[in-house]
């Protein structure tokens, strides 16, 4: 009984902390009505690594693993709209960075434009971008096992990753999803996305079964 209890509370409060790390514009609803097409942009990255490397090394690297994420995440998509109904599709990022070259937009240079710029260049309606913060190279996976020690000296956490979601048309910010990465996140890029929009899947405001719930209430 005792343990049933403590698996309960353990499960609540992991629970109400995922919540506290979702966002949701209280326009949501009023603001991507008429969205059909999201594009997945590369993720801008930050990585403070122990090795010491070049600067011209960190910035190939950081570049690597936001586009890894990118990846990641229009896979994940590609594998959960089969057995989740999306009321948006999502663009090929094959298209979405060949068109952001065509107009001389690379990962070095994408942040200094606007959601409502890019939003017109690539034809969506809006736009999936994040930040990732890390001390290691997730591509490359996160180091195996789990010491307590680690815990206590604050080494079992890797960094974060935040992602967000943006109106085309308005350019504000409609949701946003945030978490600590850690031995518990998974081994690569794809695990690390797979686990996090698990987290997030029932709070994800594209589907459909959500927004009908919603309006609803």
């Amino acid at each position: 009984m005792k343990k049933n209890l403590i698996y309960l509370l353990l499960f609540a409060s992991v629970a109400i902390h995922a919540q506290k790390n979702i966002y949701e514009s209280d326009k949501f609803d009023a603001l991507s009505s008429e969205h059909e097409v999201l594009a997945i942009i590369p993720f801008l990255t930050n990585l403070e690594l122990k090795d010491q490397i070049s600067k011209t090394e960190l910035k190939a690297l950081e570049k690597k693993e936001g586009y890894a994420v990118q990846d990641a995440l229009e896979v994940y998509f590609s594998r959960i709209k089969k057995k989740k109904k999306f009321s948006v599709e999502f663009q090929n990022i094959k298209n979405t960075n060949a068109i952001l070259t065509k107009n001389d937009i690379d990962y070095d240079n994408i942040d200094v434009y606007t959601i409502k710029e890019l939003c017109k260049i690539l034809e969506v309606d809006g736009i999936i971008s994040g930040n990732l913060d890390m001390n290691i190279l997730l591509s490359k996976g996160i180091p195996d096992g789990f010491s307590f020690i680690d815990y206590l000296m604050g080494d079992s956490n890797y960094g974060r990753i935040g992602m967000k979601i943006s109106d085309g048309a308005s350019g504000k910010l409609l949701w946003k999803y945030e978490k600590e990465i850690n031995k518990k996140s998974g081994k690569n890029t794809n695990d690390l996305i797979d686990g996090m929009m698990k987290s997030a899947t029932r709070k994800f405001p594209y589907e459909r079964e959500k927004a009908k719930n919603r309006k609803n209430d």
